[in-house]
């Protein structure tokens, strides 16, 4: 795999229920980060997270 195809962001269709894009939605306008900034910025501390061994 090149570096170009290694920097290359991926898309991905995520369904989710209203109740729960509405909260994130507003957790997104009060971090002031698009809806798809603040699932990304959420999976990458999730992601962390995990990395470091921590379950909270």
């Amino acid at each position: 795999m090149d570096k170009k195809e290694e920097s290359a962001r991926k898309q991905l269709l995520l369904r989710l229920s209203p109740t729960l894009w509405n909260e994130i939605n507003s957790w997104a306008e009060d971090e002031f980060r698009s809806i798809n900034g603040q699932i990304e910025y959420l999976l990458s501390e999730a992601v962390k997270k995990r990395k470091n061994g921590s379950k909270t």
